[in-house]
């Protein structure tokens, strides 16, 4: 399988879960330079919300980071 973490040259958002009973993890890089990741279902919540908020799409819509 290809990897599909995000990376300066690839932004985005990239979350997983391998099963019910295993925690997600997420990682965020945005072309305009900012990175994050989390660990747990709330932090990864989070960081989606964040992202959704202020990176990706919303730099479209005049969002700053």
């Amino acid at each position: 399988m290809a990897n599909l973490a995000p990376t300066n040259k690839t932004p985005g958002l990239h979350v997983s879960k391998p099963s019910p009973s295993e925690p997600a993890t997420a990682s965020a890089v945005c072309h305009c330079g900012a990175s994050a990741s989390a660990k747990g279902d709330t932090q990864v919540g989070s960081l989606i919300a964040g992202w959704n908020a202020n990176h990706g799409a919303a730099h479209t819509n005049g969002a700053k980071a």
